[in-house]
């Protein structure tokens, strides 16, 4: 039976997170404006795959002793690479918590006029929060901090024959692709570790039995020994511009 998962598996060390950030005490010093917290895309690492129906939110809180106005306020998260540039940006909706505490959210909306950037653009981008306060401070961090941005990475699993005899060899058989921006499909991810997982019938924990990289047009191909009945996946770790992706179990029948 040939399984097949698309989407991202988080692994939060790629680079940087900005899911909670504090500001500079230079910045808070100057303006008076203290940034609690950044959250990007709720802490995980933005994933695009091909489509416009990719979302994602920005939110700051922020205080100050007069309070925050949502005058001037602007969040954008951006890249750029020799000549390739890419924004997101906008003025987010500010809601106050306290006389002096306001979080401030943008959410960015593929199908709504956004479109996804460049490959070679994937990987760490900078997030730039500007505020704010009601006295007339402005605060601005310059986009010191960076978060994820990621080509969406799909792995697929056959497993066979089934049912297989004990002790028999089973052929285990996959792909590994990831988003391609430039031409809006996706193509196979070459030369990857990834890992061949079992999870034995009746149990919720998979085992890694081997790593296996992929060939030239991002194939997978082994043989292992069957057995037990139990499921079968490949499971890859992801990269600096590749998301996370384990394949969905596929079961194979030991007799």
């Amino acid at each position: 039976m040939r399984a097949t998962s698309i989407g991202a598996v988080l692994s939060g060390a790629l680079v940087l997170s900005a899911s909670a950030v504090t500001a500079p005490a230079a910045y808070a010093a100057e303006t008076g404006v203290v940034i609690q917290k950044v959250s990007v895309n709720g802490g995980k690492p933005i994933v695009l795959g091909t489509s416009q129906t990719e979302s994602f939110t920005i939110s700051v809180t922020a205080s100050d002793d007069s309070g925050i106005s949502s005058k001037l306020a602007f969040l954008q998260i951006k890249r750029e690479v020799g000549d390739n540039y890419w924004s997101y940006h906008g003025t987010p909706t500010c809601t106050a918590s306290s006389a002096t505490t306001s979080t401030c959210k943008l959410t960015f909306k593929l199908d709504s006029g956004w479109g996804v950037p460049r490959n070679t653009l994937a990987g760490p981008w900078k997030v730039v929060v500007q505020l704010q306060s009601k006295d007339g401070d402005l605060y601005n961090n310059g986009g010191d901090i960076t978060h994820p941005v990621l080509r969406r990475g799909k792995l697929s699993v056959d497993a066979g024959p089934e049912p297989v005899a004990k002790g028999k060899s089973l052929r285990v058989t996959g792909k590994l692709s990831r988003a391609n921006w430039d031409k809006r499909t996706y193509a196979g991810y070459t030369n990857q570790p990834v890992k061949l997982q079992f999870r034995k019938a009746g149990t919720s924990t998979y085992t890694t039995v081997k790593t296996v990289n992929t060939n030239s047009t991002g194939n997978l191909s082994t043989t292992v020994t069957a057995s037990a009945d139990g499921y079968w996946r490949w499971s890859f770790a992801g990269t600096s511009t590749t998301s996370a992706v384990n394949a969905a179990g596929d079961y194979v029948d030991v007799r």
